[in-house]
């Protein structure tokens, strides 16, 4: 996302916006010195035009008893001290705003962490990345610039109002009548000017994505001798945008007019005035001369006031899209170092009328009433067609999901009386689709157990059949994987994640298919060590090729989330016109 979409400044808005103060609290004190050095800062520039007058007024020695230089050095006093004030108001809130959105992001991140895996079913991964990137580093620019610019903008504008009324009442009058209302219809007219460039962009775009998409496909051009119809697209498009371009400019002319004619017109008639009172005694010369740049600063910071409006509709609608985040209740996620002896597992679990549904599809049931029970260490094996529900077995075990009704007992416990921390840490799922991290296969194996060393690294990917490969390359361990994995084939990402398996160690193991699209030789290797893996542990297999579960314990088969049948290998092929004994003739051609 390149902008954050503008929102209306309402109560809920800004209460979202102040939320974020309470990220810059551990550092107020910083804040606040930085406040004063703003208000410093923004004085001294208001003291800066009085003095450029009195100096004009110093020339005229019965109007003013003070000499030129004493003014001059005055002047060059105050220019010291806004410098000095602007170097560590600068200084100050960018490093409240550092620590600030550090803080933010480290709470972001640990947040959305944690939050269930239903959450992050409903959102795409590059608005979440948005989320804890494009809009802080929005509220990175409006802590360190706008809020500061804002503050500056105001106290400019009634000081400078203040100053201009102590100056001469009655021009200042005039001013207000004349220069405030040209300096907001510019902004408008400048606003309608921006609205025909970006459509100029926008079409350009579409132009060069014609050229794009027909050089890319230039042999389907070629072949349906398309060049003809190419050319007059592109013409067609090429013409649209000179007409809006030309459109364009003759706003822009009339705009360039009415910034000469307008601005500067307002500007001659607050010159004007004062040289009538001027001409009559009511004003003198360099009191003039202030009262000249002070519009200009009045007048072009009313003009910057829509800017920073504008900054802060993005800001506030950039803490309501962040802080909606926040509104979603974590899982309850702990840092487990020592498993409690009541929260260790044996290994038996048990389905008791599990039926479940995905909360974006409450009427559809995904597995209805299925009861079974698999005793410690055994194997099991799920089989049956794609969208039976064989996956989401796998994601309950896990808690990923929790079941609508009935439920899943560990060792006779429920599920839910497990700290879900303690729980995951016992079960670990080897899928069909690995993900690697993009760091070393050292650092991918090691995620099963981040706290290993490197003897129980080597020795869980020997267990894997994995050192057979990770000797051929020269970084052994130290080899980059590459994004996601890309630089290791299937069987190799596979037996990674095996490795990572085994350094876990878990009570329970989840296999999902995962040896379904490897080559025979690669299929062998990972299967001899899934063998391994499940020795001692319950396993939960599932399976599309039969050949991976003939020596399973039990064989459950399912159909549309109901368990159909259930039983070893031997006894399910005896059931006539069954789902197991149709699906081991059509592979294993049995008669």
């Amino acid at each position: 996302m390149s902008e954050v979409e503008k929102k209306k400044i309402t109560r809920d808005g800004l209460r979202n916006a102040f939320k974020l103060f309470k990220y810059i609290k551990p550092f107020q004190g910083e804040y606040y010195v930085g406040l004063f050095f703003l208000l410093g800062s923004t004085t001294t520039s208001l003291i800066f035009p009085k003095l450029l007058g009195d100096l004009v007024n110093a020339a005229n020695k019965e109007s003013v008893s003070q000499s030129m230089n004493e003014v001059a050095l005055l002047l060059g006093a105050v220019l010291l001290a806004q410098a000095i004030f602007s170097y560590f108001r600068i200084v100050l809130f960018v490093n409240v705003t550092e620590k600030t959105l550090a803080f933010l992001r480290q709470d972001t991140y640990n947040h959305l962490i944690k939050l269930p895996l239903k959450f992050f079913d409903k959102r795409r991964v590059g608005e979440l990345n948005s989320r804890i990137s494009a809009d802080i580093i929005l509220l990175q620019e409006t802590l360190t610039t706008t809020l500061a610019e804002f503050i500056r903008q105001i106290i400019t504008i009634f000081g400078g109002i203040a100053l201009l009324a102590i100056t001469s009442f009655k021009l200042t009058l005039f001013m207000l009548a004349v220069l405030p209302g040209i300096i907001i219809l510019a902004r408008v007219f400048g606003k309608f000017i921006r609205k025909f460039s970006k459509e100029v962009q926008g079409q350009v775009a579409e132009s060069n994505t014609i050229v794009e998409e027909t050089l890319q496909g230039i042999q389907s051009v070629k072949s349906y001798t398309n060049e003809y119809f190419e050319i007059a697209r592109y013409r067609k498009k090429t013409e649209e945008i000179a007409e809006v371009g030309i459109k364009s400019g003759r706003y822009k002319g009339a705009f360039s007019a009415f910034i000469v004619f307008g601005l500067f017109g307002a500007l001659v008639a607050v010159i004007w005035k004062g040289s009538s009172l001027l001409a009559s005694g009511e004003l003198v010369a360099g009191d003039l001369f202030s009262f000249v740049i002070y519009s200009a600063f009045v007048g072009g910071t009313i003009g910057g006031l829509a800017s920073v409006y504008t900054s802060i509709q993005k800001f506030i609608g950039a803490t309501e899209d962040l802080f909606a985040i926040f509104s979603e209740q974590e899982e309850d996620i702990q840092d487990i170092a020592k498993l409690p002896e009541k929260e260790i597992l044996k290994g038996a679990i048990a389905f008791a009328d599990l039926t479940f549904a995905y909360p974006s599809r409450p009427e559809e049931h995904v597995l209805t009433n299925i009861n079974v029970n698999i005793g410690a260490d055994q194997m099991v094996a799920l089989v049956g067609a794609s969208g039976a529900g064989k996956s989401t077995i796998a994601s309950l075990l896990l808690r990923l999901h929790d079941p609508i009704s009935g439920a899943i007992l560990f060792d006779g416990k429920d599920s839910r009386d497990y700290s879900l921390s303690a729980l995951r840490s016992q079960i670990a799922l080897v899928p069909q689709d690995i993900f690697l991290f993009g760091g070393t296969i050292r650092e991918n194996i090691a995620y099963g157990k981040p706290s290993a060393t490197d003897e129980e690294i080597t020795e869980a990917a020997q267990k894997a059949n994995a050192m057979e490969f990770i000797n051929r390359f020269p970084e052994k361990l130290d080899t980059l994987v590459g994004e996601r994995g890309t630089q290791l084939s299937g069987g190799q990402r596979q037996r990674i994640a095996i490795a990572r398996a085994v350094l876990k160690n878990p009570k329970i193991l989840i296999l999902d298919e995962a040896t379904s699209s490897l080559d025979s030789e690669s299929e062998r290797l990972v299967q001899d060590a899934l063998e391994k893996l499940m020795e001692g542990r319950t396993s939960v297999v599932i399976a599309h090729r039969l050949s991976t579960v003939r020596k399973a314990d039990q064989i459950l088969v399912l159909d549309h989330g109901q368990l159909i049948e259930k039983g070893t290998h031997e006894e399910l092929i005896q059931i006539t016109e069954g789902i197991y004994r149709n699906l081991s003739e059509l592979q294993f051609n049995l008669h």
